[in-house]
């Protein structure tokens, strides 16, 4: 498929339109908690909330899209306020004394579950690094890139974190390099860090050589450490759309890269090999798991 420059610049209004006329009005003002900082973001589609806990993530990625539309679309201030009440919950509560996040915390920021992972942290650099950038605040951005070290030790350092599984059949995700990925193109286009350039490298490679599939046209979701399949079910499973967010980053880097050929041939195979694996052709849509081998998957969502 391809699309005119005419095409290309309706959908380019119509998202536009969608995400400021209709998406982000619809979250905000109502979603910011006046009484306690941050965002009660579980909603059911008419507006009314459901639940007031707070997911982590989501507090970071709220405080992110604020910012940025800060940073990108105008500088409102409703936009900046909200920003910073999202940055002052996460810095304030979503923090245990050892230093890791909370995955899950009440309204006023009373820990319920916490993650063998890193998720929370990473979508809190690219909260603090986007409110840096808006405001102006040096404690934010300082926030920022102290927490992406740490991002970086808990990805490199086996040991650092309680593992989730035994050392019987080892095993690892594309999420991690994915999601550093981002991370580091995050930080690098709002506050900057010399960091940023050699890690992503380090991430794409490891995607390419681990992760991409040539054989059997397919981005796997897990991998063996040496990029071997693991022929059991966790192992075999897929997820599509989750491959296709990965050839975004990867094209994302393209783009900062002058359009690096290499990256564009990179992220552009990714993309077929999974929009080939995942499109429904019955009734539309990505499906949300696949079997690399088509076998039924375990998974019911």
């Amino acid at each position: 498929m391809s699309y005119t420059r005419e095409e290309l610049q309706k959908l380019a209004s119509f998202y536009k339109n969608q995400l400021l006329n209709n998406t982000v009005p619809f979250w905000f003002p109502r979603s910011i908690d006046q009484e306690h900082g941050g965002y009660l973001l579980m909603r059911d589609r008419g507006g009314s909330l459901i639940d007031d806990d707070k997911a982590v993530w989501i507090q970071g990625r709220a405080s992110w899209l604020l910012s940025t539309l800060c940073n990108t679309i105008e500088p409102k201030q409703e936009w900046l306020d909200g920003a910073k009440s999202g940055i002052d919950f996460l810095n304030n509560h979503c923090f245990d004394i050892d230093g890791q996040m909370f995955f899950h915390v009440t309204r006023n920021g009373q820990p319920i579950r916490k993650r063998r992972y890193y998720f929370s942290e990473t979508f809190a650099v690219i909260a603090n690094a986007a409110y840096a950038k808006a405001s102006g605040d040096e404690i934010a951005a300082e926030k920022a890139r102290y927490l992406f070290g740490k991002c970086i030790e808990y990805a490199t350092t086996l040991g650092l974190l309680p593992a989730k599984f035994t050392g019987t059949r080892p095993a690892k995700g594309i999420g991690v390099p994915m999601i550093m990925m981002n991370n580091a193109q995050q930080l690098r286009e709002t506050i900057g860090d010399p960091r940023c350039d050699e890690w992503i490298s380090t991430w794409i490679e490891e995607i390419r050589n681990d992760f991409v599939k040539d054989d059997i046209q397919c981005v796997m979701e897990q991998v063996a450490p040496d990029g071997s399949i693991i022929d059991h079910i966790d192992g075999r499973t897929l997820n599509p759309g989750h491959a296709i967010e990965g050839a975004w980053f990867i094209l994302h880097e393209a783009k900062y890269r002058n359009n690096d050929p290499d990256l564009i041939k990179l992220g552009c195979k990714m993309l077929d090999y999974m929009w080939a694996r995942g499109w429904d052709k019955e009734h539309g849509g990505i499906l949300y798991f696949k079997d690399v081998y088509n076998k039924p998957v375990q998974e019911y969502w």
